[in-house]
């Protein structure tokens, strides 16, 4: 299993994005599953309206809800509570509430490897992060 992050998602609908192709290319050749939170979901579809982006947030949000283009992981009360404290912990970090969830998620289900364009994935230091 991959864990996708908010930018990947963005970056693969968006093609006027930066990372855009190189989004594509690695979706495009990916055989592995991927999973991704309700955080992320709820950070993407925001953040994909408030950069005008409206009707591509209803395509993406029809694709995640579909349970064709990713497994969705709802967090649990302790997870919520465990990224509190590493939200809490780690206040030097610009690490935002949901980096720190999905830290926890990833950690709690096993997963070595994230997509991501974020440079917090790789400050957390344990994760391998593709492209």
């Amino acid at each position: 299993m991959i864990f996708v992050d908010t930018g990947a998602w963005f970056a693969s609908v968006v093609p006027s994005d930066s990372d855009h192709q190189s989004a594509i290319l690695w979706l495009t050749n990916n055989t592995d599953s991927l999973v991704t939170t309700d955080y992320v979901i709820d950070e993407t579809l925001t953040l994909l309206r408030a950069r005008g982006e409206s009707k591509r947030a209803i395509i993406l949000g029809e694709a995640f809800f579909s349970s064709k283009l990713t497994t969705i992981y709802y967090l649990t009360e302790e997870d919520i509570r465990l990224t509190w404290q590493i939200f809490r912990d780690y206040s030097d970090k610009e690490w935002s509430f949901t980096d720190c969830s999905s830290k926890v998620v990833m950690e709690k289900l096993g997963i070595m490897q994230a997509f991501s364009f974020d440079y917090h994935f790789r400050q957390f230091g344990i994760f391998q992060v593709v492209p």
